[in-house]
């Protein structure tokens, strides 16, 4: 599908807030993992880098062309914003108040938008704060922590099953 098809073709109700993620690699493969489920935006968040640039073209392999995105440089006003046109906003985090990824179950109709933060910092905790849930991945390793690309991939995954109309 070109392109021009797959902007105007029906999409996930689906949105990926990107909030201080520093590594371009990371950015692309995260528009690789939205084109992959028709996921409706990425918004580029802070310190994000935005397309056009070589590190996040060469892991996106062409996603930037096909995924809606935009860049706003307060996290915490996209959030507010996603919430009051009726997204379920979900922070992927580690957090008191988190609960698994397994466990998250939207109404098949929601819209969601989910958060992801820095690979040190996480997700600013005004923003963890403003989201209506917290999510987190089972981890049973020593690290307690993953790439947040490969996050992304799992968490994008797991929602489009949950929520697409297109499946």
């Amino acid at each position: 599908m070109s392109p021009v098809r797959f902007r105007e073709s029906e999409k996930t109700p689906l949105i990926i807030v990107l909030d201080n993620v520093r590594s371009l690699n990371n950015v692309g493969s995260v528009f690789r993992s939205a084109d992959a489920y028709r996921v409706e935006k990425i918004y580029l968040c802070g310190i994000t880098a935005q397309p056009p640039h070589r590190e996040i073209r060469k892991t996106a392999l062409g996603a930037t062309e096909s995924v809606a995105w935009e860049y706003v440089e307060d996290t915490l006003e996209v959030v507010q914003q996603l919430n009051a046109a009726g997204y379920q906003t979900c922070a992927i985090e580690q957090a008191e108040r988190s609960q698994n990824l397994f466990h998250y179950s939207p109404d098949k109709n929601s819209k969601v938008a989910i958060v992801l933060g820095n690979e040190v910092k996480g997700v600013q905790q005004a923003v963890v704060d403003a989201c209506d849930t917290v999510i987190e991945l089972d981890q049973y390793g020593t690290k307690h922590s993953l790439n947040i690309a490969v996050c992304a991939g799992i968490v994008i995954y797991d929602i489009f099953y949950k929520i697409s109309p297109l499946r």
